[in-house]
């Protein structure tokens, strides 16, 4: 991998949730329509990337059923995170606001799901396009949930500064911490797991209530060949 790659890996999730935090508080986007889209295209990229390069690569190697009871694992740890993060890794805050105290329990299980998210990225330099699809409508969803709280515009600041270093230590973790290395499948069929789950997610609820929209239809097929592509 060159430097140059190696230092793109680390900015470029930081300045998709920037983008998305400065969006929301100079635009104050109203129409869903267009975030829906987004939303709908990173997660059949992000699908996508994971079936076509990480599933191959935990299977390569590893017979058996080791490779698929992780996976497991990392859906359910996914569904555990959910419980805490309301489900903002995909794109919904389903809990109403109104308190204006930091939101840690928000903070650490997406913390957690970022720092995760960014170990597989220096192996596999193309999932750095759908992290960075799939940051920046997250970001607009919580700057979003944070505007509509009134939450301290300091303590709404450091939490999206904070928040967009995670997906980076993820990776500098994975680059510079042997353990990462020693346990790589387990911790990438984990991540698969995790993976799958929000893209699956995202696929089943940008489809309203089931109904055909050849729209979101052909930004799903453009985000599946563009993964196939890179």
């Amino acid at each position: 991998m060159s430097h140059s790659t190696h230092i793109i890996n680390y900015i470029l999730p930081v300045i998709a949730v920037i983008a998305g935090f400065l969006f929301v508080l100079f635009m104050r986007p109203q129409k869903e329509k267009i975030f829906k889209l987004l939303l709908a295209f990173s997660g059949a990229f992000l699908l996508s990337i994971t079936v076509f390069e990480l599933v191959p690569e935990v299977f390569e190697d590893h017979s058996g059923k080791t490779p698929g009871i992780f996976i497991m694992c990392g859906i359910f740890l996914q569904i555990f995170l959910e419980f805490f993060s309301k489900g903002a890794e995909h794109g919904h805050i389903h809990h109403s606001p109104g308190h204006k105290s930091f939101p840690w329990m928000l903070f650490i299980s997406l913390s957690i799901h970022s720092v995760l998210e960014g170990i597989p990225i220096y192996h596999h330099n193309t999932l750095i396009y759908g992290i960075v699809i799939h940051k920046l409508p997250i970001a607009i969803v919580l700057t979003t949930f944070f505007v509509n709280s009134n939450i301290d515009k300091w303590k709404m600041m450091a939490f999206m500064i904070l928040f967009a270093f995670m997906t980076p230590l993820g990776t500098f973790l994975s680059t510079n911490l042997h353990l990462i290395e020693e346990f790589y499948m387990p911790i990438n069929a984990l991540i698969i797991g995790i993976f799958l789950h929000i893209s699956t997610i995202i696929l089943f609820e940008s489809a309203e209530g089931h109904k055909f929209n050849i729209t979101k239809l052909v930004v799903i097929i453009a985000g599946i060949l563009t993964a196939y592509v890179l």
